[in-house]
């Protein structure tokens, strides 16, 4: 850990600028060089989808650290600057203009890019993503003027632009070529739930279809015309149907790429030198036991702290459940847990599912995998207990608010 030493963080989000605090932390002495493509210091990216959007947290709160911070811990950021190549051999990576840095040792944090559809009208003014601040500014810009808006695309970021554009008086659609919101994600019985949430409040669903064409005759956001042939008004429509992990460095340096950077428990690549954390890793999960990428908050908050002990010579694996939150209009929740859908054989609930206020688990052969509490707070702890200790549990009792979660657990 000589101060002789440089090491290059590529990606300035959540999880490059908690790999330069995590290096300080951990006693690194020499130079730290954080590359970011965006004119931004890095930032937090839920509050562009929820509080930035909705108007109700301006938007310093989303900044990871205040602006001195990089300059009194001796961080050299560079924003707008976007790296060409690495180049494993000689060590260094080459920035656009020409520039060369080298590096002993090099986190990727390149994060994920929001996906486009192919069709008519892709490009047309009106036409919006979400990633970047800009994105969230432009999303509520046009919110403020527009009477009608498309969502396609039934996710997490589908779901709570619809949550906001409703709270702003906008009418909402939402197209999706699955039968439900979130059911890759959360199963039938808890997509359900978001369905009558979203339905509670105006929103109108287009299920099993998908968008044919963006209908922008002058070059301008008229409507949507669906696969199915019908025609909906819309005056904006917001593009959410996912991200793709941002690969094309790790691929063109041929580092080993599924699905995101592949690395190890401990975010080690298949180069000594390189780490991975965030959006970008596909990791081994020791707990789960097989590789998994995470595209949360919780993951570009934690992951950093394990890779920088990597690229300092430790061996910490990361073994953090996957956890993400939300907010939809009343509807605030927490998940915690990893479960594909051909994975679970049921899910129970406890609380009141009509009054949105319950946790829903996800059971495989009696055994808990995941856990969702929605409008029920300080229960993540329980719920964690109940997946990492692999019993069987007392179904009745999990179902049974009266029981205690901490009690009734094993069988």
């Amino acid at each position: 850990m000589g101060d002789s030493e440089s090491f290059v963080i590529v990606g300035a989000g959540m999880a490059g600028a908690k790999g330069a605090e995590a290096l300080r932390d951990q006693g690194f002495d020499g130079r730290i060089t954080l590359l970011g493509d965006e004119s931004h210091r890095p930032y937090e990216r839920p509050p562009l989808s929820k509080e930035y959007l909705m108007g109700s947290a301006e938007f310093d709160a989303a900044y990871v650290h205040p602006e001195n911070w990089y300059a009194d811990n001796r961080v050299d950021l560079r924003l707008d600057t976007k790296v060409r190549r690495i180049d494993r051999s000689l060590r260094h990576v080459e920035l656009t203009d020409g520039t060369q840095l080298e590096f002993d040792k090099l986190m990727l944090a390149t994060g994920a890019r929001p996906r486009s559809i192919p069709v008519p009208g892709h490009d047309a003014e009106g036409v919006l993503h979400l990633r970047q601040v800009g994105d969230s500014d432009r999303i509520k810009q046009a919110l403020a003027g527009i009477e009608n808006l498309v969502v396609v695309g039934a996710g997490w970021i589908g779901l709570e632009v619809a949550s906001a554009a409703r709270q702003a008086g906008v009418g909402v659609t939402v197209v999706e070529t699955a039968e439900l919101p979130l059911l890759r994600v959360l199963g039938r019985e808890v997509a359900e739930v978001f369905a009558a949430l979203h339905r509670d409040q105006g929103v109108s669903f287009r299920f099993t279809t998908a968008v044919d064409e963006i209908l922008a005759p002058s070059g301008k956001v008229t409507g949507v015309r669906l696969t199915d042939g019908l025609e909906i008004d819309a005056q904006a429509v917001l593009i959410a149907v996912g991200v793709d992990p941002d690969v094309d460095l790790a691929t063109e340096s041929k580092l080993r790429v599924s699905n995101g950077v592949l690395v190890d428990a401990t975010l080690r690549s298949g180069d000594p030198n390189i780490v991975a954390a965030g959006d970008v890793a596909n990791a081994f999960h020791p707990v789960l036991g097989k590789q998994i990428r995470v595209e949360h908050w919780a993951n570009a908050l934690n992951q950093p702290a394990v890779a920088v002990s990597s690229m300092l010579g430790g061996d910490i694996t990361y073994s953090e459940l996957p956890y993400f939150f939300t907010d939809q209009y009343d509807l605030g929740m927490e998940y915690l847990g990893h479960v594909d859908p051909d994975e679970y054989d049921e899910v129970l609930f406890r609380g009141n599912v009509e009054a949105r206020e319950f946790i829903a688990f996800w059971l495989s052969e009696g055994k808990v995998l995941a856990g969702m509490n929605v409008n029920i707070w300080d229960v993540t702890d329980q719920i964690k207990t109940l997946i990492t200790s692999g019993t069987t549990v007392d179904r009745e009792a999990l179902q049974d608010p009266n029981v205690p979660l901490n009690e009734h657990i094993a069988r």
